[in-house]
């Protein structure tokens, strides 16, 4: 699988996170600003990695899940997705990578048992995610 870090995540988490995934050999983990201009839209790049195919978007940004036109790039994508609830948002750099790196193999596991397309909240405590609805 390939994993999609918008500008919400850090660059360096994202490459950090890449890097981990080496010793896997299985997934490949790209930060927005390697793959796009770091002021790409959602409406521009959704639609383009839809085209690409098996890319999971991971995501803080809700309005994806929520504004009219981005739900409808994603949805028409059929990308799978995973939105960071926002207590995220008010987390330090290395708290927040924590419990990222901390989540990283639930979300893994999670996007290899579902259909493509879904997308899921991950919430900053526990150990479940709340799926988005269609």
């Amino acid at each position: 699988m390939r994993f999609f870090l918008d500008n919400t995540m850090s660059p360096a988490l994202a490459r950090a996170i890449a890097e981990l995934e080496r010793n896997s050999d299985q997934h490949e983990v790209v930060h927005l600003r390697e793959k796009f201009k770091a002021n790409t839209t959602d409406v521009e790049l959704i639609p383009a990695l839809g085209a690409e195919r098996e890319w999971v978007i991971i995501s803080g940004d809700l309005h994806i899940a929520r504004n009219k036109a981005e739900r409808q790039a994603w949805m028409d994508s059929k990308l799978t997705a995973f939105f960071l609830k926002p207590a995220w948002e008010d987390q330090r750099f290395w708290l927040f990578s924590w419990r990222f790196v901390k989540w990283w193999p639930l979300i893994v596991a999670q996007a290899g048992m579902i259909k493509q397309g879904e997308g899921f909240y991950v919430p900053i405590r526990g150990e479940r995610f709340e799926k988005v609805e269609r």
